[in-house]
Order: structure tokens, then C-alpha cells, then sequence
């Protein structure tokens, strides 16, 4: 692979697809191109319009029966969990001074897991709920922590380092049976698989997951829920988050997300199978590899997404052998690759420290090729086997 790499990290961050770039560039030769959607002139309420129909289009792919009206912009899928956590609490306490708890999932992404100091210190009690040895929080996981005193419940939609789908409709409605909240962070699921989001509240979203630009996510909350906003200026987005929206950004997310809900099906066939063989090839009796969690892909699981743990080398050996040989991977979530720890999901899933040590995610989409991963599989059988 001399002067070659392959990159297969996408679920950090996805290459820009056509359809992202090619919004880009048109918003950059429209006259609007740097108006401000919150002008009363001419090329401001251009600009309004195009942002509201980027608004239209996102809540369209994201189905649910989600409006365009409940649709935040956000700089990103952090943001989107940071204002989900705080303002869903804060507005439903608003309504009920009795719901003073939060339960989330012990498998949150860190913009979820370490909003808990902060929602104690706004005299919230924080909960979490166990996943189980597939990777999964169970419906009844949570009904167990579920009372009268439960503002929100925030379950994610797909695990970003297993890739683990949960059951968020059932989920959901046991949260609705008990007066709480549901919001769930589908950033990962969000274009690559459908989503059963009839009994949620509230969703997360990044653009950067699905082909289109860093920085510029939403949280999409349904017009019945209390939230409260957590930044101030301009009231702009009903209210709920100051600041002059991306329109560039926008509509490019809405393109990416258009591109990624027409060829869905085709793709999510395509990606699972790519990821079942490129599984296969890799674990074996005497690879010295292994599945985290060994489900087909395309059933309960995302498709491109495949966690592994290799006997004998530590994670950061195993991204570091592969990134010289030309291979571009994480090990488990990159938004945590500087830490010395364990994934806390797969301890959370029970697996043992010392294995949850040398963990690797692998993840791509319909543009990498089975050639490709057969010889990304080679170089990890290579690295793997020169464990001994």
C-alpha cells in the first residue's frame, strides 16, 4: 500500500459525500450566499428560506411524524445532547417540580455520560441504566428505574463503538406509561438505518456522520415539550438556541441526509454484508480475534461498523501498527482516544478490563470497497498474529 491509505474511521467523522459538496457550492453562487436568515431585507428572507427548507427536508428523512418547526440547528451532535440533557430536564421540572431525576443509559457517548455532574449540581439525581453482555439496555432495564420522579430518560439510538441498535420505540413508551421524557442520541443511526421514533421526544443529529460538514448537528424536539434554553442573544431557532445559524451548513446537512435516506436500503444491504465478511475474515479460533459482540449486521446492529478485540495488544499499538501500514482506524470512540482508560462500554457490557484494553472499531461506508477491507483484514491478521 505504498503512498496509499484507507481510511476507516467514518464512524468519527464520514468523508464529505457529492451531495454535500455539491449543496455547498451552490448555497456559495446563490445571491443569498452570506445573508443573514434573521434580516428583514430581501436576501435575508431568501436565506430564511432556504435554512427553513433544510429544516423541511431533515425532518422529513428523520420520519416520526417530526415537523420542520421542531427542528434546532446546533453546531454538532454535542451540543445537541448537552441542550437535549439540560433544557428537556430543566423544562420538564419546570412542569412538574416533583421530576428531579434523570436516567441515562450506561452506554452513552461522553456528551451524554458527562452532563451527570452538571445536572447534580442543578439538584437533578442522575440514574443510569445497565446494558446487558450483547450491548443492549433493555426496555425493562429502565422501567426498573423509571417512578414519578423521572424527568428524562436519554437512550441512545446505536452505540457508537459497538454499533448495537436499541429498542428506543419500546423504551419510549415505557417512559410515556410513567410521565417522563425520552430522548434519544441517534447521531451514528440517523440516515444509515430507519428509526422507530414515534414514542421520542427529542433526537439528536450530526451532519459530519453522514457525508456532510463538521460542525452543524440539530436536536429535534416535538412542539409539546417543555425546553428550556441553555444560550442567550438573539433568539433565534424559536428561542431555543441564540446564535446566527450556518445556512451553508444546513443545507448541505439537509443534502447529505436526502443522499443518505433515497439509497438507504441499497446501501445498509451492501455495508452489512461488506461487514459480515470483513467479521468472518478476521475471527476465528486461531486469529487471536474476536467479535465484541457477535449479532448479523443489518439486524439489531449498524451496518460498517465492526468492534473487535485482539488478543495481546493494546489499543493504541494496534491504531499505531495500522496507521503505518496504511490504514486509518479508532479504538472505540475517537471523541475519547486520548484517555488511558477501558471503554466504559464495553465494561458496561461486561467484558473484562484487561480485554476491554485492546479494542479496535472499524467502520466505513458503501464507498470502501470489499477488495479494500480484504487487505485491511490481512494487515490486522499479520498484526495479530505477530502478537505471539
Amino acid at each position: 500500500m505504498a503512498g496509499q491509505r484507507l481510511y476507516l474511521d467514518y464512524a468519527a467523522s464520514a468523508p464529505a459525500c457529492e451531495a454535500s459538496l455539491a449543496a455547498e457550492r451552490a448555497y456559495e453562487q446563490s445571491d443569498y450566499a452570506g445573508a443573514n436568515p434573521n434580516s428583514l431585507h430581501t436576501l435575508g428572507r431568501q436565506s430564511a428560506r432556504a435554512l427553513d427548507g433544510a429544516r423541511t427536508d431533515l425532518a422529513r428523512c428523520l420520519g416520526g411524524g417530526f415537523r420542520p418547526s421542531d427542528v434546532t440547528f446546533t453546531s454538532g451532535g454535542t451540543e445537541s445532547n448537552n441542550l437535549a440533557l439540560w433544557g428537556l430536564a430543566e423544562g420538564a421540572r419546570s412542569r412538574d417540580r416533583r421530576r428531579t431525576r434523570v436516567v441515562l443509559s450506561a452506554i452513552e457517548h461522553d456528551s451524554v455520560l458527562d452532563v451527570a455532574p452538571s445536572l447534580r449540581d442543578r439538584g437533578f439525581e442522575v440514574s443510569l441504566a445497565p446494558a446487558n453482555r450483547e450491548g443492549v439496555v433493555t426496555p425493562e432495564a429502565v422501567s426498573a428505574l423509571l417512578g414519578s420522579d423521572v424527568a428524562l430518560v436519554s437512550v441512545m439510538a446505536a452505540n457508537n463503538e459497538t454499533g448495537i441498535m436499541q429498542p428506543i420505540g419500546a423504551i419510549g413508551r415505557a417512559c410515556h406509561q410513567a410521565g417522563a421524557l425520552m430522548h434519544t442520541d441517534a447521531v451514528q443511526a440517523f440516515g444509515r438505518v430507519p428509526l422507530d421514533l414515534g414514542e421520542v421526544d427529542a433526537v439528536s443529529i450530526a451532519a459530519h456522520k453522514i457525508g456532510g460538514p463538521v460542525g452543524v448537528g440539530a436536536l429535534v424536539v416535538r412542539s409539546r415539550v417543555s425546553l428550556r434554553p441553555q444560550s442567550f442573544g438573539g433568539g433565534q431557532e424559536q428561542g431555543r438556541r441564540a446564535g446566527t445559524q450556518d445556512v451553508r451548513g444546513a443545507l448541505a446537512f439537509a443534502a447529505a441526509a436526502r443522499d443518505c435516506v433515497e439509497h438507504r436500503d441499497e446501501r445498509l444491504q451492501a455495508v452489512s454484508e461488506r461487514a459480515q465478511r470483513l467479521q468472518e475474515a478476521l475471527c476465528g479460533p486461531d486469529t487471536g480475534i474476536h467479535a465484541t459482540v457477535d449479532l448479523p449486521y443489518g439486524t439489531g446492529r449498524l451496518p460498517g461498523l465492526v468492534s473487535l478485540l485482539v488478543e495481546g495488544v493494546d489499543s493504541e499499538t494496534l491504531v499505531l501498527k495500522l496507521d503505518e501500514a496504511g490504514y486509518e482506524v479508532s479504538a472505540g470512540s475517537a471523541c475519547s482516544s486520548g484517555s488511558l482508560d477501558p471503554s466504559h462500554v464495553l465494561l458496561a457490557m461486561g467484558i473484562p478490563r484487561n480485554d476491554a484494553f485492546n479494542s479496535l472499531r472499524v467502520s466505513f461506508d458503501e464507498r470502501v470497497s470489499t477488495e479494500e477491507l480484504d487487505g485491511f483484514a490481512a494487515a490486522l491478521l499479520g498484526i495479530a498474529q505477530k502478537r505471539k
